[in-house]
C-alpha cells in the first residue's frame, strides 16, 4: 500500500503539492474566520474544587470573573488615601465600567473591611468583574481597561492588570523559538548532506506539516477545552518529528539515487521502506499519547490530542508530500559520486574493513560490552538520582519573568496584602434550608471556624445566594499559592475544619479556587500515573514485539526507554525543583513542577524514543536475517544508523532547546526535559546500552515461542516492499525468524 501511495504521489508531484497547499489555505481561512479558542479552565470531574465551582453557579455573579487591577502610588506621588487621588481612582473606575465585557467595578474604598487598600495607602486594587474568564479575556480587553484607567495614570498612579488580565497582556508568541530550531536544523542538515537543497527538504515538509497541524488544533479549540500550552507542545513535537521523519526518508532516497534508481522509483521505494518505519514510529507516539486518556482529566485529553494531531499530520506529509517533493527535486538531491566510483555496497564493505565514527564505536561496544554497559548505567543512575525527590506542585504569577504584568501585579499585591492575596480560596456551602441572612448560625459557625484555622490570614464576609440556599466565603491564606503550606491548608479545611464546623447540620461545604483546583489536579495525577505508565509500557512492548518478533527485544527496549525517561526526570528535578542552573535559563530560582508535566513528558518521550529504536533495530534485524551472526548484526546496525540517528536527535534537541527563550516556566520544563531525554536516548541508550545488552544476550535476542510466532502478524519493517526483493534464508534455530519476510 505504501509503495502504491509513494508511486502515485511521485508520478503526480505538482498535483500532490497543490493539494497540500489548498489544505493549508482552507484551514488557515477557517481559522481566520472562526478564530482560535484556548482556555486555561481546569475541569476535574469528581473533585472537591469542581464541586465548589458547580455550587457557585447558584450565585448571580461569577467569582472567577473578578480580576484585580493593581494601583500603586510611588514615593513621589500622594498616597491613594489623599482626596485628589481618591477622586482620580473613582473617575477611572467609572471609565473602566464602560468597557466591553466589564460588568461591575469595585474601588479600593468600597471593598468590605478595607481590604482594597494596603496599610500604607500606596497600593490598592480595583476589582473588575467581567462576563468572560480565563483565556477568553483577550489582550485587547486588558488594553481597553488600562487605557480607560487614564485618570489614575494622569494623577501619577501606576496601573497594572493582574490575574487573567495580566495573563492576557503577557501573551507572547513562541515563533522565535521555532525560527531558532529551524535555523539550527538547517545548519545541521546542510553540514550532514553537503547540499543546501537537500537541507531544505526536511524543513519544507516540517514547516508545512506544522502549519497544517496548528490550524487544525486551533479549530479543535471550538470543540473542546484546549489549553494554550497544548499548541506550544504540539509545535515542539510536530516540528521535531516532522523534520526527523523526512530526514530518515531523504537519507534512504539519496542512497537509492546513488545506486542509479530513477527519482520516481526511488521516491516510491523510500515511501515503502522508510515510510513503513515512519508509520510504525508515529503510531507508537500516538498510542503512547492515547495512554493519557487514562488520567481521567479533560486537560490530559487536550494535551494528548494536540501533539497527536501534529504527529499524525507529520506522518501524512512524509508519506505524500515528501515523495512529490523528492520526485520534483530528485536530480538535485542525488549525492555526488566520489572519484573512485565506489558503489554503496563497496563503501559498506570498506567501512567494515576500516571502521570509523559510529562503526568504531560499535566495534568497541561489541568487544567490551560489560564495561560499556556498566559505565552507561552509572551515568544514567547519576542523572536519574534526583528524580527520587520529584514532587508535584503548582506555579503562580510569582514564577513569571520580572517585568511582566503578571509578576508586577503579584509582587505589589503580596507586599501590600500578603502573599495569599494572589490565590484566595473559595469556600462554598450548600445549606440544608434557605436562611434569611448572613447572621444565621449555619453561616456564622463556618465563618468563625475559618477565621480560627491556622494559616488563614483573613476571611471575607459571607455572601448568600439570592434564594438563600448557598453561602460563599473568600479565604485568604497566609502563604503564596505555590507554597506547599497552602496546599496543606486546603487539605486541613476539607478534612478537619469544615467537617467539624458543619457536623450534624446537613450542610455540605467545598473548597475551590485556582489553588485548590491545582492541588486536586496533582492528587489525581499522582493516583493515575502508575496506570498511565503501565499502559504506555505495555503498548510499547507490544508494538516492538509485533515489529521485531522477539520477546527479549520488546522487553529490553521498553526498559531502555524507561531509563532515558528516568534520567530526564532527574535533570528536571535538579534544574527546576532544586534550582541548579535555573538562572542560566531565565529563572530566578527553584520553581514547583506541575503534575501534568512529568506525565505528559513520559508519554511523549516514550513515543519519540520509539523512532530511534525502530530505525536501529530494523537495521540490526535486517543484518541478522542476512547471516545469522548476532554480534556482527549489532555492529552493522549501529554503524549504519548511528550517524543518522544522532543527526536526527541533534535537530530535535535544537528545536526543544529553542523553547528555553519562552518566559513560561512550563515551556522551559518541556524544553529541558525533552532535549535531555532525546540526547541521552540517541547516544547513551541507543549507542551503548542497547547494543551492549544485545551483544551479551546473543541469539536469545531473537527468541519467540512458536505459538506466539504463529499468532503475530508479519510486518517486516526492514523490507521496502520491492517486488524483486527475495527473502534471505533464516538461520538455523531462529524460531523468531520463521516466515518473517512473508510474501513481500
Amino acid at each position: 500500500m505504501l509503495l502504491s501511495v509513494g508511486r502515485w504521489c511521485a508520478r503526480r508531484p505538482k498535483r500532490t503539492v497543490a493539494a497540500w497547499l489548498l489544505l493549508l489555505i482552507a484551514l488557515g481561512a477557517a481559522l481566520g474566520a472562526f478564530g482560535k479558542i484556548t482556555t486555561e479552565a481546569v475541569t476535574i470531574p469528581g473533585s472537591d474544587s469542581q464541586a465548589a465551582r458547580d455550587a457557585a453557579e447558584a450565585f448571580d455573579d461569577a467569582a472567577s470573573g473578578r480580576q484585580p487591577v493593581v494601583l500603586y502610588a510611588p514615593a513621589d506621588a500622594e498616597p491613594l488615601t489623599a482626596a485628589g487621588q481618591r477622586k482620580a481612582v473613582e473617575e477611572a473606575a467609572r471609565a473602566v465600567a464602560e468597557v466591553d465585557h466589564v460588568v461591575a467595578v469595585t474601588t479600593p474604598y468600597e471593598t468590605a473591611g478595607g481590604g482594597g487598600l494596603g496599610a500604607d495607602g500606596s497600593t490598592g486594587r480595583l476589582t473588575v468583574e467581567l462576563d468572560v474568564t480565563g483565556w477568553d479575556i483577550t489582550p485587547e480587553t486588558t488594553r481597553s481597561i488600562t487605557d480607560a484607567a487614564a485618570p489614575a495614570t494622569r494623577a501619577g498612579i501606576e496601573v497594572t492588570p493582574g490575574g487573567d488580565l495580566a495573563a492576557a497582556a503577557d501573551k507572547g508568541s513562541t515563533g522565535h523559538s521555532e525560527i531558532i530550531g529551524l535555523a539550527a536544523a538547517f545548519v545541521i542538515l546542510a553540514v550532514g548532506f553537503g547540499s543546501l537543497v537537500a537541507a531544505g527538504v526536511p524543513l519544507l515538509t516540517g514547516v508545512v506539516g506544522l502549519a497544517v497541524s496548528l490550524c487544525a488544533i486551533g479549530l479543535a479549540g471550538h470543540l473542546m477545552d484546549m489549553p494554550s500550552s497544548g499548541t506550544t507542545i504540539a509545535a515542539m513535537i510536530g516540528l521535531g518529528v516532522g523534520i526527523d521523519y523526512t530526514l530518515f526518508c531523504l537519507t534512504r532516497f539519496r542512497e537509492l539515487r546513488a545506486g542509479g534508481m530513477s527519482p520516481e522509483d526511488a521516491a516510491a521505494r523510500t515511501t515503502a521502506g522508510s515510510g513503513k518505519a515512519v508509520v510504525f514510529a508515529g503510531s507508537a507516539v500516538i498510542a503512547a499519547l492515547a495512554g493519557l486518556a487514562l488520567g481521567g482529566l479533560p486537560l490530559l485529553h487536550a494535551l494528548a490530542l494536540a501533539p497527536g494531531i501534529a504527529v499524525l499530520v507529520a506522518m501524512a506529509a512524509t508519506l505524500t508530500l515528501l515523495p512529490a517533493v523528492l520526485s520534483l527535486l530528485g536530480r538535485r538531491l542525488t549525492p555526488k559520486v566520489r572519484a573512485t566510483g565506489a558503489t554503496s555496497e563497496a563503501s559498506t564493505t570498506a567501512a567494515r574493513a576500516r571502521p570509523a565514527g559510529w562503526g568504531r564505536i560499535a566495534a568497541s561496544v561489541a568487544a567490551r560490552p560489560w564495561r560499556f554497559l556498566i559505565a552507561a548505567l552509572a551515568l544514567i543512575g547519576v542523572l536519574a538520582a534526583p528524580a527520587a525527590q520529584l514532587t508535584f506542585g503548582q506555579l503562580d504569577a510569582g514564577d513569571k519573568a520580572a517585568g511582566t504584568a503578571s509578576r508586577i501585579a503579584y509582587d505589589r499585591l503580596a507586599d501590600a496584602f500578603g502573599p495569599g492575596a494572589n490565590g484566595p480560596l473559595q469556600v462554598v456551602s450548600t445549606l440544608p434550608a434557605p436562611v434569611s441572612g448572613p447572621k444565621d448560625a449555619l453561616v456564622t459557625d463556618v465563618t468563625a471556624a475559618l477565621r480560627g484555622t491556622p494559616g488563614v490570614a483573613s476571611v471575607g464576609p459571607a455572601q448568600l445566594s439570592a434564594d438563600g440556599t448557598h453561602a460563599r466565603w473568600q479565604v485568604t491564606p497566609t502563604t503564596a499559592p505555590a507554597d506547599p503550606a497552602t496546599t496543606a491548608l486546603v487539605r486541613e479545611l476539607r478534612n478537619e475544619t469544615l467537617p467539624e464546623a458543619t457536623a450534624g447540620t446537613g450542610q455540605v461545604t467545598h473548597v475551590g479556587g485556582a489553588t485548590a483546583a491545582q492541588a486536586d489536579l496533582n492528587d489525581r495525577l499522582t493516583r493515575r500515573m502508575p496506570l498511565v505508565v503501565g499502559f504506555v509500557l505495555a503498548v510499547a512492548a507490544l508494538l516492538l514485539l509485533v515489529a521485531f518478533r522477539s520477546l527479549v527485544v520488546a522487553v529490553t527496549a521498553a526498559l531502555m526507554n524507561l531509563v532515558a525517561v528516568a534520567a530526564s526526570y532527574g535533570v528536571l528535578t535538579a534544574v527546576f525543583q532544586w534550582g541548579w542552573g535555573a538562572t542560566l535559563i531565565g529563572l530566578e530560582g527553584p520553581v514547583q513542577i506541575p503534575g501534568y508535566v512529568p506525565l505528559l513528558m513520559f508519554a511523549v518521550l516514550f513515543g519519540l524514543s520509539m523512532d530511534y529504536e525502530v530505525f536501529l533495530l530494523s537495521a540490526v534485524r535486517a543484518a541478522y536475517l542476512r547471516d545469522g551472526d548476532n554480534r556482527r548484526a549489532v555492529v552493522a546496525g549501529l554503524a549504519g544508523t548511528g550517524r543518522i540517528i544522532t543527526s536526527a536527535a541533534l535537530i530535535m534537541v535544537s528545536v526543544f532547546l529553542g523553547y528555553l527563550l519562552s518566559d513560561d516556566p512550563v515551556v522551559k520544563m518541556f524544553g529541558i526535559g525533552l532535549a535531555t531525554a532525546v540526547a541521552l536516548d540517541a547516544t547513551v541508550v541507543r549507542g551503548v546500552l542497547v547494543p551492549s545488552t544485545m551483544v551479551l544476550l546473543g541469539r536469545a535476542n531473537w527468541w519467540l515461542p512458536a505459538r506466539l510466532d504463529r499468532l503475530l502478524p508479519h510486518l517486516a519493517i526492514e523490507d521496502d516492499g520491492h517486488d524483486d526483493a527475495s527473502p534471505p534464508a533464516a538461520p538455523a534455530g531462529g524460531t523468531a525468524l520463521t516466515g518473517t519476510r512473508g510474501a513481500s
